[in-house]
């Protein structure tokens, strides 16, 4: 799948216009990842609904995956008016990161690239909105980046 490198963003963008997704490096494991994810989305004032590990699901039943945590958080006073105003992102809300170890035993996360969201949902009133969310996200995943 081809990628573009972000300038100046420890993050890269996949084909948007086919996934919609913004990918990172963590220089920690996925569990402490999801861990730091979780503190910082609190103290960000977001809601944590869920974490789902899905290694130790796959375990349940016998087969094996590498480590991979999905983190579901929100914020209703974000989160409401974005889908009053296109209620079909409601299928994209709350928010998510998808933290999983390659191939490579590198430690990625993923998000939905919210510009994204606003043209899947022809959200162009609250695209600003949605942008703003995309920088915190960004800003979020950037402080797992490995050091240079």
């Amino acid at each position: 799948m081809p990628r573009d490198t972000v300038e100046d963003a420890p993050m890269e963008k996949t084909d948007a216009g086919a996934i919609g997704l913004l990918t990172a490096t963590s220089r920690y494991p996925v569990a402490e990842t999801v861990d730091r994810l979780t503190d910082a989305v609190r103290a960000a004032g977001n809601t944590v609904f869920a974490r789902i590990d899905h290694a130790a699901g796959a375990a349940e039943v016998g087969l094996s995956m590498p480590p991979t945590q999905v983190l579901i958080f929100g914020n209703a006073a974000a989160g409401t008016p974005l889908m009053q105003a296109a209620p079909t992102l409601a299928i994209d809300l709350p928010l998510r990161f998808l933290v999983w170890q390659d191939d490579a035993g590198t430690t990625r996360v993923a998000w939905n690239d919210p510009i994204y969201l606003a043209a899947r949902h022809g959200a162009q009133r609250v695209e600003t909105r949605l942008k703003a969310i995309g920088e915190k996200l960004a800003a979020l995943a950037a402080t797992l980046a490995p050091s240079s």
